[in-house]
C-alpha cells in the first residue's frame, strides 16, 4: 500500500505524509486529459467515492478545509449580530471562518477525556443571538452527537461539523460529517488521507445544494449553465472560487482508494501505543485517551497527558534529544489576541487551559513501524520514571 519510508539514522519524525505510489500516475493522467482547473474526471471520482462512503446529500471538493468552513459560514446565513458556539481547543481556522462574516464566537469548555466540546456546556451558552453550534471532532473522535443534535434541533440552531480529522471515522456507526447541516473535511498533508492541501464540504440538507453550487463558483450559476439549465450564467450571490484543482483531485483519488487499509494500520498503531503505555497510566504518571464505545475513531491523533505543563515540556525536550519528535497541540483560542477580539468564553474554564497544557502528541503516521512505536514508548517510560524519583 504505502511506499516504505527511509529515515535519517534513528530519527523518528512526528509525521510524514502518506504516499501510495499511484499519485504520480494519476496526476500524469489528469495532465493528459488537459482539464486541470477543477471539476474534471478525478474530481468526479473523488466526489462519488465520498458520497458512497458517507451518504451525504452533496459533496463539494474545495482547495482546503478552511475554504469548506468559509462556505459553511456563508450558507448558514450567519450575520454580524449573530453568535456561534464552539470549543476553543481547535485550529484558528475553525473560528476565523465565522469571525470573517462578522459574528461573535462563544467559546465553551471541553470534555477532558476527548478534548471535544463539552455538550453539557452548550445550553448555557445559547442566547437570542445564537445562530449555530460548531463541533470539532478532535483526533477523529466524535463529539456526543446524539445529545448535541437533539439540542440544536430543538432550539432551531444550525449544526456545523469541523470534521477536518475525520475521514473514515464514525459516531454510533454513522459517519462523522453527516450529522450537521454542513461538515468540512481536510485533506492537508498532515491528515490520514491527503492531497497536499485540500478539503471537502458535505451538505446534509438538500435545500442548501443549489446555493452551495453558486457560492462555490464565484457566486454565479455557472453550474446550472453547464447543465444547460440557463442560457447564460450570471452573478447571483456572495461567493468565491472554492474549487479544488484537478491535479489535487487526482492525487487525492490515489489516496482515497487506500483509505480502509490506511485507517486500519493507524488504528493498530494507536492500540499498540495504548497497550505499551497503559502501565504508566496505572501508576498515575499519565492519562491516556479514552474514546467511548460509540466513538469509532480513525486514529488521527495519539496523545497522552502528563501531570503538568512542566513535565509535558520536559518530555518533549527529552524525546527530541533522543531523535523523536513529539508535539503539543492547540493553544486555546479564547486566550489568543484573535479570540479576545472576536469571541468570549462562556462559563468557567475548568478544563481546556489546564488540559491543553498537559497534552503531548506522539508520532503516528502511515509507515511508522511497531519497533519505532516501542522506542517512543520506552523513552516516555525512561523520562517519566526518572522525573518521578
Amino acid at each position: 500500500m504505502s511506499e516504505p519510508i527511509t529515515f535519517m539514522s534513528d530519527q523518528i519524525p512526528f509525521h510524514t505524509p502518506l504516499f501510495t505510489g499511484k499519485e504520480s500516475w494519476y496526476v500524469n493522467e489528469a495532465v493528459r486529459q488537459s482539464n486541470i482547473a477543477g471539476d474534471g474526471f478525478f474530481a468526479e471520482k473523488c466526489t462519488q467515492f465520498l458520497k458512497n462512503l458517507t451518504r451525504p446529500k452533496g459533496v463539494f471538493l474545495t482547495p482546503s478545509c478552511t475554504h469548506a468552513l468559509e462556505m459553511a459560514a456563508i450558507l448558514s446565513g450567519i450575520q454580524p449580530e449573530d453568535e456561534v458556539i464552539m470549543s476553543p481547543f481547535t485550529h484558528p481556522a475553525t473560528a476565523t471562518a465565522f469571525a470573517r462574516v462578522g459574528c461573535k464566537i462563544a467559546f465553551v469548555d471541553v470534555d477532558p477525556t476527548t478534548m471535544n466540546l463539552d455538550e453539557k456546556c452548550i445550553e448555557n451558552a445559547i442566547n437570542e443571538r445564537t445562530k449555530a453550534v460548531v463541533v470539532m471532532h478532535y483526533g477523529g473522535v466524535g463529539c456526543q452527537m446524539e445529545t448535541i443534535k437533539k439540542l440544536t434541533d430543538s432550539m432551531g440552531l444550525m449544526l456545523i461539523e469541523d470534521a477536518a480529522h475525520c475521514i473514515g471515522a464514525h459516531y454510533d456507526n454513522q459517519p462523522l460529517g453527516t450529522f450537521g447541516h454542513f461538515a468540512a473535511l481536510s485533506f492537508h498533508q498532515t491528515k490520514n488521507i491527503h492531497c497536499g492541501e485540500g478539503g471537502a464540504l458535505f451538505i446534509n440538507d438538500v435545500k442548501y445544494l443549489e446555493k452551495a453550487e453558486i457560492v462555490r463558483d464565484h457566486g454565479t450559476d455557472r453550474a446550472a449553465f453547464l447543465r444547460h439549465e440557463t442560457p447564460a450564467y450570471q452573478w447571483m450571490d456572495i461567493g468565491s472560487n472554492y474549487l479544488m484543482n484537478e491535479l489535487s483531485a487526482a492525487f487525492l483519488m490515489a489516496q482515497l482508494e487506500e483509505l480502509e487499509q490506511v485507517n486500519a494500520e493507524r488504528r493498530a498503531l494507536w492500540n499498540y501505543y495504548h497497550l505499551l503505555l497503559s502501565p504508566l497510566e496505572n501508576e498515575g504518571q499519565i492519562e491516556l485517551p479514552a474514546p467511548g464505545e460509540k466513538q469509532q475513531h480513525n486514529a488521527h491523533v495519539f496523545f497522552i497527558k502528563c501531570i503538568d505543563k512542566e513535565t509535558r515540556n520536559g518530555l518533549i525536550s527529552y524525546l527530541k534529544t533522543n531523535q523523536i519528535t513529539a508535539a503539543f497541540h492547540y493553544l486555546p483560542l479564547h486566550t489568543s489576541p484573535g479570540g479576545k477580539k472576536w469571541g468570549y468564553f462562556c462559563g468557567a474554564d475548568v478544563h481546556v487551559s489546564k488540559e491543553s497544557d498537559r497534552l503531548v502528541r506522539l508520532p503516528l503516521f502511515s509507515g511508522l513501524r511497531k519497533v519505532q512505536a516501542e522506542k517512543v514508548a520506552e523513552r516516555v517510560f525512561t523520562f517519566l520514571r526518572k522525573s518521578k524519583t
